[in-house]
């Protein structure tokens, strides 16, 4: 009770101060907020780690990251930096907060800060991404997204071939091939077999480890047995494995499946697998989470023994659990090299010459960390191997440590100048922590942190287009000189590859032919190089200013009736449901039931301004204050909940254009998200999957602000494009939370609406996006496998009509709807492969009170939209109408229509109704009717009913 009355009598002081200070609380008040706002201040580049193992402190070196680590799962979650490079950190707070200290705001992109120089930039660690070889012509691969693809040399070109998992294995995260045997690790830590079905296909079976099949050398049993890792035995011939408990489990046999659990270390864990019978037979070096060497052979008593590392060093001497690279005659005859990283990103070898072991220390280039190792065979002939061993480091570039032949004498002093930088390839970093495969002498294939892959390879020999080359010779001594070749990786990681085809022709999968003249009599290359402009392969890497001059942000202010122009009306259910937000903030649904269309009106405190998206049958609207609101149904009855009040939640004034591509079946995720852009220009991203809400802050590019969504997944998956306030275009990877400024001519600026995506066919990733100028011309921008990304202006329909609203709704591929700012609308379609116009006008009636008009007998031509020009006779229709009632107007409004059906499409009038135009057949379109709306002064017929 003692303890409990002092703090009562502090506590009771405290009040007293703050009460009679100055006769004001507002001294205290400022003395508290200055204690909780104080800002940690570095005042000194020397810094101490305590080491458990050796019961001492260790200077650290900078920059030195702070890791968090969770059941075996570490991440970095700061670092420390010089005083004089130290960057302050960016506040992650809305910009409407008053008050806020002005920071330095340099975003990398990655995650974190950058720093003066971009290169300096340390990567996020990237968990999924592996490369395993199954032949000269077959390289697996697993992407950061949990696909499995597999690169094939098929005798003509290079083709990616898909393999996931069943959705019920989740994300890949390695691939093993034993035994003309394939094996996939999923991230939950399930092992699956690839077989062949009956029907000649192959399927992936679960091989997990289970009750039946594991017993350890105690004969006990465990249900079921999750793995966090594993290595192919030198030899081929056995997998060994690293479980999520910590213990080495062996793979002896497949068919049948014969597993050994060897344990695991004394009082550690087995976190990797440094070798697997690559130095002696049997004989498995792992690494504990805590960085210490164990060596296990199941011949000698005891089984596990601990290398014991070297001490009194000023540098980390714990190990990154990784894989190392054993060499054998390195250092001399009878040899034998493991080299391995410790956790500060510097070099060691644990040699073992003439029986004895000893640790030699070779470190890292200058102002570098090393974070993987990739063996590399550069000769073998008679003349004897010579190796190199290459390292990625933490800010993604490529190290090359030469090692010496040596003759007898074991060398013990390492050579400085035997480090080669190869940098990284252009507007590109190599994947952290990651290591690459040689997939010949002169050829080493890197994964890069965007998702795609590169190629390192010798001068004339590699890159996209070669294919297996005959081995290649060469002296050390000679000069050599490394290229890099960027190689685009499958959609599933936000790219421009395209999947394999079972067709005859260059890109099938098993074998290629070359292609025969088309129909127009030309022949297409045999490879995938592009012929378009050589700038337009490469996206710009976070940080550079573009191509084109930037403005003063606030030239871009948004209209007050922005969110009700672009968000104005939303599909729910195909023909049957839609939305409708009217300029008074009320929401309004014109739903179909019992072969009756009627209105229901969804009641709210606040006033809606914009229907922002649906997912799953529920309805993302933000009301005034900028607040996202779900409508959904529980049970019988309808509610809404405030996702901006959930943690994180922000304001926001845009969302995705459209929800999905008519016709097209969506498919349901556990990553499904609805992107919003928030008030102060960043992308926000909100998780939808399995009602587990959750936002995310994906910022915005370097030195814009986001406008608008452009498009969400519908022309590349995993892909946000958007229209920075700049007026240039952008994408957003959520797989690899990148950010990437596609190529733009100075003269081009785009307009700050929404744009649409158009697909030519859902199996192949040819296709566009159509924007609006600042000018109000249409602007697609196209990609296709042999030319890549290319703007086409396209104008406008005539030239005294400009193009208003945002472009949409897209149908078939190949028909694009615009609104001119006659009021009349516009087809843009592709006839025989060349673009033309339709004008469609728009829908006249001879009583503007009359009603679903629809196939009605004796409409008047302006009913159909026509490749002839008859604006003067649409305006005489709407001089008569106009005659009839003032308060209709038949042309229509600039404000964005959507799809109802494959075949529908609803705009809006000037007027505040509704039209609906229906396609015929083919690109042949007419208006089908006029609703109503409860808003619209020019007719009252329609029904209206308050949803429960």
């Amino acid at each position: 009770m003692s303890i409990f009355h002092l703090i009562f009598f502090i506590w009771i002081l405290l009040i007293v101060k703050c009460l009679v200070a100055l006769g004001s609380a507002s001294w205290c008040q400022h003395q508290f907020l200055a204690q909780t706002n104080r800002q940690f201040e570095q005042k000194t580049d020397r810094f101490w780690e305590f080491k458990e193992q050796t019961n001492s402190w260790v200077e650290v070196q900078l920059p030195y990251d702070l890791v968090s680590c969770l059941n075996d799962n570490c991440t970095v979650v700061g670092s420390i930096e010089g005083t004089n490079n130290k960057e302050e950190h960016i506040e992650n707070q809305s910009d409407d907060v008053s008050g806020k200290r002005e920071r330095v705001k340099k975003n990398d992109g990655y995650g974190g800060l950058e720093k003066e120089n971009n290169s300096d930039v340390v990567l996020p660690l990237r968990k999924r991404i592996s490369l395993t070889k199954m032949s000269d012509m077959s390289i697996w691969v697993t992407g950061e997204s949990g696909s499995i693809y597999e690169r094939f040399w098929n005798g003509v070109q290079w083709v990616m071939a898909p393999h996931d998992l069943p959705i019920s294995g989740a994300h890949a995260v390695s691939v093993f091939i034993v035994n003309h045997t394939i094996l996939a690790l999923s991230e939950s830590g399930n092992l699956y077999q690839m077989k062949i079905s009956e029907s000649s296909q192959p399927i992936w079976v679960d091989f997990t480890p289970t009750l039946s099949q594991s017993t350890d050398e105690e004969g006990e049993q465990s249900s079921v047995i999750l793995i966090k890792s594993g290595l192919v035995s030198y030899d081929g011939e056995r997998v060994y494995f690293c479980t999520k408990k910590g213990t080495l489990l062996e793979l002896r046999e497949i068919e049948p499946p014969r597993w050994v659990d060897h344990g695991q270390p004394p009082g550690a864990n087995a976190a990797a697998i440094a070798d697997a019978a690559g130095i002696r037979t049997d004989v498995i070096y792992t690494i504990s989470s805590a960085g210490d060497l164990y060596e296990y052979d199941r011949s000698s008593k005891p089984s596990w023994k601990k290398h014991i590392r070297r001490e009194g060093t000023a540098y980390d001497a714990s190990l990154i659990p990784l894989t190392g690279s054993t060499l054998h005659g390195a250092s001399g005859d009878h040899s034998i090299s493991l080299f391995l990283l410790t956790k500060d990103g510097k070099l060691v070898e644990r040699r073992l010459y003439q029986r004895k072991w000893k640790w030699v220390v070779y470190g890292s280039p200058k102002d570098q960390r090393l974070t993987s190792i990739t063996p590399v065979l550069l000769q073998d002939d008679t003349n004897g191997r010579l190796f190199s061993l290459f390292f990625t480091t933490s800010t993604g570039s490529v190290f090359e440590y030469q090692i010496p032949r040596q003759s007898g004498i074991a060398q013990e002093n390492p050579i400085p100048e035997a480090w080669v930088s190869h940098i990284h390839p252009l507007h590109a970093k190599v994947a952290r922590g990651i290591s690459g495969l040689q997939i010949q002498v002169g050829r080493i294939l890197f994964p890069l942190d965007d998702g795609r892959l590169a190629e390192l390879h010798l001068s004339g020999l590699g890159g996209e287009n070669s294919g297996p080359s005959h081995q290649v010779n060469f002296r050390k001594k000679a000069a050599v000189k490394y290229l890099w070749s960027i190689l685009d990786a499958p959609e599933s990681e936000g790219w421009n590859a395209e999947y394999c085809i079972e067709q005859r022709g260059p890109t099938n999968c098993i074998t290629g032919v070359k292609d025969e003249p088309n129909d127009l009599g030309i022949a297409r290359t045999m490879t995938r190089r592009r012929k378009g402009s050589q700038t337009q392969q490469h996206y710009l890497t976070p940080g550079t200013s573009g191509s084109g001059p930037t403005k003063p942000l606030e030239e871009y202010s948004f209209p007050d009736n922005w969110l009700n122009t672009n968000f104005h009306l939303r599909a729910m259910h195909g023909g049957r449901s839609f939305f409708l937000i009217t300029d008074g903030g009320f929401t309004f649904e014109y739903l179909y039931t019992e072969n009756v269309w009627m209105w229901l009106r969804h009641e709210h405190s606040t006033a809606i301004k914009g229907a922002l998206g649906n997912y799953n049958g529920s309805l993302y609207v933000v009301d005034a204050n900028g607040s996202v609101l779900l409508r959904e149904r529980n049970s019988n009855d309808l509610a809404w909940i405030n996702c901006t009040a959930l943690r994180k939640g922000r304001q926001v004034v845009g969302g995705p254009p459209w929800d999905g591509i008519p016709g097209r079946t969506t498919r349901v995720t556990a990553e499904d998200a609805l992107f919003f852009v928030s008030r102060n220009g960043r992308l926000l991203q909100f998780t939808v999957a399995l009602r587990k809400f959750k936002w995310k802050d994906c910022r915005n590019p370097p030195n814009t602000k986001i406008a608008s969504i452009v498009d969400q997944e519908l022309l590349r998956e995993n892909i946000v494009f958007v229209v920075g306030r700049n007026g240039r275009l952008y994408q957003y990877n959520k797989v690899t939370e990148l950010w990437h400024e596609h190529y733009q001519s100075q003269h081009l600026i785009l307009s700050r609406l929404p744009g649409t995506a158009m697909r030519s066919s859902l199996l192949s990733l040819t296709g566009s996006l159509f924007m609006l100028s600042v000018d109000g011309g249409l602007v697609e921008y196209h990609w296709n496998t042999f030319d890549g990304w290319n703007w086409v202006e396209h104008g406008s329909p005539h030239k005294v009509v400009t193009l208003v609203g945002s472009p949409g709704p897209s149908f078939e591929g190949n028909q694009l709807f615009l609104i001119g700012s006659n009021g009349n609308v516009y087809l843009r379609y592709m006839d025989e492969m060349t673009w033309r116009w339709k004008n469609c006008g728009f829908p006249f009636s001879r009583n503007a009170n009359v009603e679903d008009r629809r196939g009605e007998e004796g409409n008047d031509k302006a009913q159909f939209c026509t490749d002839v020009d008859f604006a003067a006779s649409s305006k005489k229709d709407y001089e008569r109408v106009n005659d009839l009632n003032s308060d209709c107007n038949q042309e229509v409004a600039p404000i964005r229509p959507i799809p109802l059906a494959e075949d529908s499409i609803i705009f809006e009038l000037k007027d505040g109704r509704l039209a609906e135009m229906r396609r015929i057949e083919g690109t042949h379109w007419m208006w089908s009717r006029i609703i109503g709306t409860p808003t619209s002064l020019c007719t009252a017929s329609y029904w209206t009913a308050l949803a429960s």
